[in-house]
């Protein structure tokens, strides 16, 4: 049974087919389409007897590795925090109002920042860029202009799934989302920096709407540039 699942699964076509169906299913709920996905990468993962090495965990997570992961989420935090100040300034802030509860919640804070660190950060990442990009760019030729294509489609098909959080969710993601896949293009058998990178991002993120208070990066830029 195993082997019928993994040779299944794992034809070249199966995964622009669970790309396509995918979005179907967020009418029924938003949440369908991420773990439909995330149900694919399980069985192949559990039919391959868990050859992680297939989404890009083949290296071994390191100190380094973690490290090098806050470095990178600090940068990247702060040199788009122009570009989103920008989104927001033309199309608005986006849509986070399902975060709200956890201001001055300690215990809310605690459970979203374990759903974050599972299934976001290690879900999304081993999803969008170990399956999807990875995935579509072996399938069209495994070339550089083919990893290309797919980290454009791959960050695109990423913001499009944050539909709920607006336009400006959406336009604000691509970009970021982009960045992202370009940096797991030079580190494709080590998922690990970008799983990290996604769960320092976002707990900065989240830290701030605990307390409440502005992103002091985020307050910064706004002076220099609306001002």
């Amino acid at each position: 049974m195993k082997t019928k699942i993994y040779n299944t699964l794992t034809k070249p076509y199966i995964v622009v087919l669970v790309m396509l169906l995918a979005p179907l299913l967020n009418f029924l709920d938003r949440n369908f389409s991420f773990f439909f996905g995330l149900t694919i990468v399980g069985l192949i993962a559990w039919s391959s007897n868990y050859n992680w090495s297939l989404f890009s965990l083949t290296k071994k997570l390191t100190k380094k590795t973690i490290v090098k992961a806050f470095l990178f989420a600090l940068l990247i935090l702060i040199a788009y925090t122009p570009i989103s100040i920008m989104i927001d300034k033309y199309f608005g802030g986006a849509d986070i109002s399902s975060l709200e509860d956890i201001k001055h919640n300690t215990t809310g804070f605690i459970v979203i920042l374990i759903v974050v660190w599972t299934l976001v950060a290690f879900g999304e990442e081993i999803l969008f860029r170990g399956y999807y990009l990875k995935w579509i760019a072996e399938l069209f030729g495994d070339s550089k202009k083919s990893w290309m294509i797919s980290a454009i489609v791959s960050a695109i098909y990423f913001g499009a799934s944050h539909y709920y959080q607006g336009i400006s969710g959406i336009l604000g993601i691509i970009p970021f989302a982009f960045i992202y896949s370009l940096i797991y293009l030079k580190n494709k058998d080590n998922l690990w920096l970008l799983i990290f990178m996604h769960g320092f991002h976002d707990t900065i993120g989240l830290t701030f709407l605990y307390l409440d208070i502005e992103n002091p990066i985020t307050k910064l830029f706004e002076q220099l540039i609306l001002s």
